[in-house]
């Protein structure tokens, strides 16, 4: 696995585990070599992850609109910042770069994000890795939520196993190490 992508708040939210979540994912990628794709900001959770992988020596890539770019909130120091037109954009970009996905703790974007890419896993569209970092147990109503699917047959049994959830970033990295995609969903 040579890069992940990231997805996560431009906040760091209400308790301070979420940032330290954050930090300790970017160490972990920086020390097994692997490189982030995320966003392209400096603030909230996306600087800290970003940060954390800098610092540790490791390289981050952002992907960010051009118009987020104008509310100077790209980070400055990053090993590349793509300068994407479109959010829409922005999601290709980064599913193209990365061999797998992460969703830290963040609001309806971060969400939307991962729905999509998760959504994608199901349609064959790639056969990537896609896992929820379950910091402060912040993902446990929507991973009730995905069972609750399962068990109204909305998902399968078999995409609801290859949700990846783990509460710290060294276990959900080494689950993703060994990752084996689903078949892809037919009717």
């Amino acid at each position: 696995m040579r890069s992940i992508a990231v997805f996560c708040g431009s906040s760091e939210g209400a308790s301070s585990v979420y940032k330290e979540s954050a930090q300790a994912l970017g160490r972990e990628l920086a020390s097994r070599g692997i490189a982030l794709v995320y966003g392209g900001a400096c603030v909230g959770i996306m600087g800290a992850v970003a940060d954390a992988v800098l610092e540790a020596g490791g390289q981050a890539i952002g992907v960010l609109p051009g118009f987020l770019r104008s509310r100077e909130i790209s980070h400055k120091g990053l090993t590349e910042l793509i300068i994407v037109e479109t959010m829409h954009e922005r999601k290709a970009k980064m599913a193209e770069l990365a061999d797998g996905f992460v969703a830290l703790p963040g609001g309806p974007g971060t969400l939307e994000e991962f729905f999509e890419i998760f959504t994608w896993s199901q349609l064959g569209l790639h056969r990537k890795p896609c896992g929820l970092l379950n910091a402060n147990r912040y993902y446990d109503s929507l991973v009730e939520m995905f069972r609750h699917m399962a068990k109204e047959r909305f998902m399968s049994e078999a995409y609801l196993e290859s949700l990846l959830v783990r509460d710290e970033p060294a276990a959900l990295l080494d689950r993703f190490a060994t990752y084996e995609a689903p078949g892809i969903k037919t009717y």
